[in-house]
Parts: structure tokens; C-alpha cells; sequence
């Protein structure tokens, strides 16, 4: 008796779970650029002349306050110090750092952009956008088994400590101070 597989190509035998890595791996890093670009045009294009200097100095001070309390974070609460991949004894289906992975960087990174978006250039609208990009890249990272989801809940958390940054300032604004 023959079997079937002999009739079935080798080289497509396995396309459907390639096709699978494929698409986790676009979803886990490739969906940084669009975030990046959506904010680049967000803060270049939206934010008045006037205002860009205060907007630019916030998101510039929000952003360091946001990886300096990842850093910090980071090195005093590590939960395991091997990504998960590792365990399973598996490639990583994305692209990590050879550190342990608590924060994660590109939850931290396009969390903060996607910040930027909604408190520095005001658009709700570009900010939902890059948010539900946000959750996308999140969940691909878990599905590529490159963070586990504290790593990305803990990444999109801390990238919120850089509002104190946005609103005092907008305060400040309102009272004309």
C-alpha cells in the first residue's frame, strides 16, 4: 500500500504552519512600523508650529520616564528568567532580546507612541488605531512565545507612567500659567 503522503509534495506538506509562523512573526514585529510611522506622521503633521516644542519636549520626557521605569523595574522584579520559548525548548517565533524579557520593549514602545498619538498630537482617532495595533503586537509576542503575557501587560502598564508628563502640562495650559 502506497501512502498518501508520497503523492503530496514535501515542500507543501508544511506550508500551512509556515504560513502560521509567517504571520505571527509579521504580527509580532512587523506591525511595529506602521505604529511607528502613524506616530511620526501624527506629530508632525497634527501638532500646530506653535505647540510642537512643549508637545515634542512631553513625548521626549515621557518616553525616557517610561524606559527608565522599565530599566528600573526590570532589574529589581524579574518573574522567570527564561522566555518561554526556552522551556518549551522551541525557536522563538520573533525577533527578543538575550535578556530575560520582563518588560517587554515593543509593548513599552508602542504603548508610548501610542500615547504620544492621543495626548501629544490629540487624535483619538489615529490613537485607537495604533492601540488596537498595540494589543495585535502584544498577543503575537505570547503566540511567538517570546513573552509571556505578564511581559506585555507589564510593558503596556509601565509605558503609562509617562502620562504625568502629558497632563500637568496641559494643565498648565488651560490656566494660561
Amino acid at each position: 500500500m502506497i501512502s498518501a503522503s508520497v503523492y503530496w509534495p514535501a515542500s507543501t506538506r508544511y506550508t500551512y504552519s509556515m504560513d502560521l509562523q509567517w504571520i505571527v512573526k509579521l504580527i509580532a514585529d512587523g506591525l511595529v512600523v506602521p505604529v511607528v510611522l502613524i506616530g511620526a506622521y501624527a506629530l508632525i503633521k497634527l501638532v500646530p508650529n506653535k505647540e510642537k516644542y512643549q508637545v515634542y519636549s512631553q513625548v521626549l520626557m515621557a518616553g525616557l520616564t517610561a524606559y527608565v521605569a522599565a530599566k528600573i523595574i526590570g532589574s529589581i522584579y524579574q518573574p522567570d528568567q527564561m522566555r518561554p520559548f526556552e522551556i518549551l525548548g522551541v525557536s522563538a517565533g520573533a525577533s527578543f532580546l538575550n535578556n530575560p524579557g520582563f518588560p517587554s520593549d515593543h509593548a513599552l514602545f508602542t504603548m508610548a507612541i501610542t500615547l504620544a498619538v492621543f495626548f501629544g498630537a490629540k487624535s483619538w482617532r489615529l490613537a485607537v488605531i495604533c492601540l488596537v495595533m498595540t494589543i495585535l503586537i502584544c498577543v503575537g509576542r505570547v503566540i511567538a512565545l517570546v513573552h509571556t503575557p505578564l511581559d506585555v501587560v507589564g510593558g503596556l502598564l509601565i509605558a503609562c507612567i509617562g502620562i504625568v508628563w502629558y497632563k500637568p502640562m496641559n494643565l498648565l495650559k488651560k490656566y494660561n500659567i
